[in-house]
């Protein structure tokens, strides 16, 4: 099933780009559960936009902090090409309403969802770098990424180091991950890894990678021990 010519004007409305392949451009909406036998076509976009985002941001950051050091430019360039904030592109766009997948994984938890938005975002961003290159795909980047380039949680750090230097501090102990759980396809699986800490009740994450999973185990313990306030996090969003 081909998008209608509706759906394209809408998606050229939101991205302000007129799109040359329409055949690419399907495919970059069409998760591998949906079309196994083409499933490396999007997997190939989603691989490619992911290294665009990462360049043009690393140069928007570049500019807007002549100051900042490499690791704090780092910390914002990883907060800000993370699944979160991708995720969040999509759904700002509204690209669900364009997504085709399949049947085992219609129904999933937003929290699984989340990670399938945020790859559809990075195949549109190869899609219109494959149409028209930088010169294209810098716009809708920075149009979208550029106000989320400024907020003080974009500096956040990554929880894993922060989880380790934390429990350091409380015992001289380090993190413990263990991966507990793999579900899912070949093409999409989600691994449960939970962290202990000595002294502390164990937590866990779940990702579509294992450092992903680790990522949300580390997040989801810093959380419970008051270490991050989600609350105030999620009032600067």
């Amino acid at each position: 099933m081909s998008l209608s010519a509706d759906a394209v004007r809408r998606l050229e409305e939101k991205t302000r780009h007129t799109f040359r392949d329409l055949g690419r451009l399907e495919r970059a909406l069409t998760h591998a559960s949906a079309r196994p036998s083409a499933g490396s076509d999007y997997e190939r976009l989603e691989f490619l936009g992911d290294r665009v985002l990462g360049l043009v941001i690393a140069e928007l950051l570049f500019r807007a902090y002549p100051t900042a050091s490499e690791g704090e430019l780092s910390l914002r360039l990883n907060s800000l090409v993370n699944a979160d904030t991708c995720a969040a592109v999509a759904d700002e766009i509204g690209l669900h309403e364009f997504i085709r997948t399949g049947s085992d994984v219609k129904g999933l938890a937003d929290k699984r969802l989340k990670s399938l938005r945020a790859d559809v975002v990075e195949s549109l961003i190869a899609t219109i770098y494959l149409d028209g290159g930088l010169e294209a795909a810098q716009p809708f980047i920075e149009r979208y990424w550029d106000a989320r380039s400024r907020e003080i949680n974009s500096a956040q750090r990554d929880p894993k180091t922060e989880l380790q230097e934390w429990a350091h501090q409380q015992n001289g102990a380090q993190p413990l991950y263990t991966v507990v759980g793999r579900t899912g396809p070949d093409h999409d699986p989600q691994f449960t890894v939970k962290v202990d800490v000595k002294g502390f009740e164990p937590a866990t994450g779940m990702g579509r990678s294992k450092r992903i999973a680790e990522q949300e185990a580390a997040v989801a313990l810093l959380y419970r021990e008051g270490v991050r306030q989600k609350a105030q996090e999620e009032d600067t969003k």
